[in-house]
């Protein structure tokens, strides 16, 4: 029988009753340490132990020091869950360079952009996953690449690593992936690392609608990721189940990191499958979930359907998106009396900052976002325990508002980024003047300190838990001849939680029909960003600011009303 929560939030303290900043592969070297045959990685292809996972890291190390790759550069990381991922993430990290987890969704100009932006010296990439050529993408964005790094278009990048997922041998004069582990010796650090360097810069799109680099520090994303154990009262030897992305903070943060500091496990998947989900629930043991509403409305269908043995799941944590009213319900019915949990956060605040504990009412799924996080032993005592405080302000007039007032979101405290790379604009944006980081959410706060989410100050929206900004979407649709302006616009979705409308005012020619111009987002932009509906308007009938700017607000709830979806 699984103890208390209070009993395990006991433990861990017990564990850790101190913290002890690091980086973070000491932090694994710890954790290989105290658990060296422990599973740390388990996937249906095997099984890689805590020690395992160390070595591994260390002879890529090594690889990337002869490689050239020293403290202070940037190298671009372009793989799906695979073990290789954690490996190289951890090795990124020992020779003390910070690492540019890439979307693997991104297609030719997106990626550009981030080796670009990031100024990347090396780059690790699959050939292909998911019907997409990256090295297609590269020989369009730097010919010549295999033996000439980046060349002009991408004048930072010296070296591309090729990690092969489809069985071809890598192409002449580029390097493998198996090459960084046979350089010989392991990699020894020097002394003297910092954690509170740069280990990650992670693209998210923001108000100005082109990809921002957020800067995350060792100790940042080490600190939320054992406040993620903490709050969730991880037990000893926790197994984490998960196809979120581990480029992602949900999954790298929440997943990856946090079980080590139970000696836990992965179990990280390729991509998204119902089945195979539910099936590796006990063909794993896996003791958690995380999911994004999509997912978990989607495991619902399925073990309607078929039966599924689930009963080594404990805990749940569903987040990221809007969930419908009847899912909380609806996983108790199908999955018994597993601890549920819903938060939210974003990239720049280093993952979930509200949650729900495990041993909250019920209730409190269905009327909210969760609760400030109580970090543990990483907690800023200046901030109550947390790594995060909000403020709820006017966006109008920057006042400070009570509970039960709905206003903008405004966090601060070490869990904050310090900004985006390279782009000192959109961080004098993000930050007011006290150093307040402006989240663009619209909520409040009830009197016991529990969140509300109602809305969004800007723009963006998520799509099956992907950050979308409409700008980008609409730059592509008025490429179209046909195409005099572009509006896009959330709409609510069940399975995605959201979706993008988009209003087109058309020339009169050439004509163009709405499947047309969804595949030609299709063809440029990621399947997340392509919008789902194409609908017609006059320009005459565009609602309008005085200064002409399209009323976006009004335009989501004339889709909402035209396509039925209220």
């Amino acid at each position: 029988m699984i103890a208390s929560v209070k009993d395990r939030q006991a433990a861990l303290v017990r564990r850790m009753p101190t913290w002890s900043p690091r980086t973070l592969d000491q932090m694994l070297d710890a954790a290989a340490a105290e658990f060296p045959d422990r599973p740390y990685v388990v996937t249906d292809a095997g099984v890689w132990s805590y020690a395992q996972i160390r070595l591994r890291s260390e002879l890529i190390a090594q690889g990337l020091a002869q490689a050239g790759i020293r403290a202070g550069d940037h190298v671009a990381l372009l793989m799906a869950n695979y073990p290789e991922f954690v490996a190289a993430k951890f090795a990124i990290a020992r020779v003390g360079a910070a690492c540019v987890p890439v979307n693997f969704l991104n297609r030719r100009d997106e990626l550009g952009f981030v080796l670009r932006q990031s100024e990347a010296k090396l780059l690790i990439t699959m050939d292909r996953f998911r019907n997409l050529d990256y090295l297609g993408f590269l020989d369009e964005l730097a010919p010549g690449w295999e033996t000439l790094g980046g060349g002009d278009g991408l004048p930072a990048l010296r070296q591309v690593v090729v990690f092969p997922t489809t069985g071809s041998p890598v192409r002449d004069g580029a390097m493998p992936f198996a090459a960084l582990e046979t350089h010989g010796a392991a990699w020894s650090p020097r002394d003297g690392r910092d954690p509170s360097a740069m280990s990650d810069m992670i693209f998210t799109s923001g108000t100005t609608g082109s990809p921002k680099g957020v800067m995350l520090s060792h100790d940042m994303v080490l600190r939320a990721a054992c406040a993620s154990a903490y709050s969730r009262a991880f037990d000893d030897d926790w197994r984490i189940l998960f196809s979120l992305p581990m480029y992602h903070v949900y999954g790298y943060v929440e997943g990856m990191l946090s079980a080590l500091f139970v000696g836990g496990a992965i179990i990280p998947q390729l991509q998204f499958d119902p089945a195979a989900t539910l099936g590796a629930i006990s063909r794993h043991g896996a003791t958690d979930i995380l999911l994004v509403p999509t997912m978990t409305l989607a495991l619902l269908d399925e073990i309607r359907q078929r039966r599924y043995d689930v009963s080594p799941l404990k805990a749940m944590l569903s987040s990221g998106q809007r969930s419908p009213p009847t899912i909380w319900q609806d996983i108790r019915s199908h999955f018994g009396p597993v601890e549920l949990t819903t938060g939210y956060g974003m990239t720049e605040v280093t993952a979930t900052t509200t949650l729900t504990r495990p041993d909250d009412p019920f209730e409190r799924l269905l009327t909210g976002n969760g609760r400030m996080r109580d970090a543990g032993p990483p907690g800023d005592p200046a901030l109550g325990g947390r790594l995060v405080e909000y403020r709820v302000v006017d966006p109008e007039t920057g006042r400070v508002l009570g509970p039960g007032e709905v206003g903008e979101l405004m966090a601060r405290g070490p869990g904050v980024t310090a900004g985006y790379y390279k782009r000192h604009d959109a961080t004098a944006e993000a930050f007011d003047a006290d150093g307040w980081l402006r989240s663009g959410d619209l909520g409040r706060f009830d009197d016991d300190g529990y969140l509300t989410l109602v809305g969004r100050r800007k723009e963006s929206y998520r799509c099956g838990g992907e950050q979308v900004m409409p700008t980008e979407v609409e730059d592509i649709l008025v490429s179209h001849p046909a195409v005099l302006q572009a509006h896009v616009v959330p709409v609510p979705d069940r399975k995605m939680g959201e979706a993008g409308a988009a209003y087109v005012v058309l020339r009169p020619e050439p004509a163009v029909s709405a499947q047309e111009l969804i595949d030609l987002c299709a063809g440029r932009l990621a399947r997340f960003k392509v919008p789902k509906y194409v609908l017609p308007i006059k320009a005459e009938d565009l609602p309008v600011t005085p200064s002409g700017r399209a009323r976006k607000f009004l335009l989501s709830e004339r889709a909402i009303r035209e396509l039925s979806l209220s």
